[in-house]
C-alpha cells in the first residue's frame, strides 16, 4: 500500500500542475487519466457466503475526452485501463482432477486466516459527463455516469491456513464483465461506484451443497482524475 500511495501522490501532483499550465487553453480537455481504489462487495451470496477481511479493488487507465457543447462542460469519455480487485470470503475452492469445487466453510468449525478470489481485468469505461469547469478553473464538480466493460485476463483462487497453503489459477470466472457506472464530485477527490449486471461466476458453477455460487460484485470506493 505505500507503493500505491506514493504513486497517487506523484499523479495527482502532476495532474494540479499541468491543469494549471493550460488553463487559457480554450482547447482544454479534462480528466484524461484515472486511478481509484475500492471497497468491494458481493450480491446474491448463496447462503451461509459472507465477507472477510478487507475485499479491495485498484484500478487506473486512460480516457479520451470529447467535449459535445461549446462550452466544454458537457461531453463523452471513452477509455482504456486495468483493474485488480480482491474478494475475501468463506467460500473456499479447491483444484480437482475434474475441476473446481466450491464449500462454504464455517470459520468457527475450520478456522482459517484468508481465502480469496482475485481477478485481473482489461476494462473499457464509457462515460457520459457533465462539469461546471472553465479553461481558468481548473476545481469543479463533475458528474460521470455510464457502463463499463470488462475482460477477465486471470483469475486465482488463494486460501491460508495455519498449516495449508493453496494457490491456483481459477477459470470459473465470467470473462465477460459489464456494468453500469457512476462517478461524481468536487475537485480531487470523487466517489465510485459500479454495480455489475452479471455473475462474477459462469452460470452452473454450484457450490458442493447444491447452491449455485453466482455472486454479483458492487465496487464503492473514491477515483481521482488528472488532467
Amino acid at each position: 500500500m505505500r507503493g500505491l500511495t506514493v504513486f497517487l501522490a506523484l499523479l495527482l501532483s502532476y495532474g494540479l500542475h499541468s491543469q494549471q499550465s493550460d488553463s487559457l487553453d480554450n482547447e482544454y480537455l479534462e480528466d484524461q487519466f484515472y486511478v481509484g481504489i475500492t471497497y468491494n462487495f458481493l450480491l446474491g451470496k448463496p447462503d451461509g457466503v459472507s465477507l472477510r477481511n478487507l475485499s479491495y479493488g485498484l484500478q487506473g487507465g486512460f480516457i479520451k475526452d470529447i467535449p459535445l457543447s461549446p462550452l466544454r462542460n458537457i461531453g463523452l469519455g471513452i477509455g482504456l485501463g486495468y483493474a485488480v480487485n480482491s474478494y475475501y470470503t468463506n467460500l473456499v475452492a479447491s483444484e480437482t482432477a475434474d475441476g473446481f469445487e466450491y464449500a462454504i466453510v464455517d470459520d468457527n468449525d475450520n478456522p482459517f486466516k484468508r481465502n480469496k478470489i482475485e481477478t485481473h481485468l482489461i476494462e473499457m469505461p464509457i462515460e457520459f459527463r457533465w462539469r461546471n469547469s472553465t479553461a481558468a478553473d481548473y476545481k469543479f464538480w463533475r458528474v460521470y455516469a455510464g457502463i463499463k466493460l470488462g475482460y477477465i485476463v486471470g483469475s486465482r483462487s488463494k486460501f491460508v491456513s495455519d498449516t495449508l497453503k493453496d494457490s491456483f489459477y481459477n477459470t470459473d470466472t465470467r470473462n465477460f464483465q459489464y456494468g453500469l457506472m457512476l462517478n461524481f464530485g468536487y475537485n480531487t477527490f470523487n466517489i465510485h461506484a459500479y454495480y455489475a449486471l452479471n455473475d462474477l461466476f459462469d452460470d452452473g458453477v454450484t457450490a458442493l451443497d447444491g447452491q449455485e455460487v453466482g455472486l454479483t460484485p458492487l465496487r464503492i470506493g473514491i477515483i481521482f482524475y488528472i488532467l
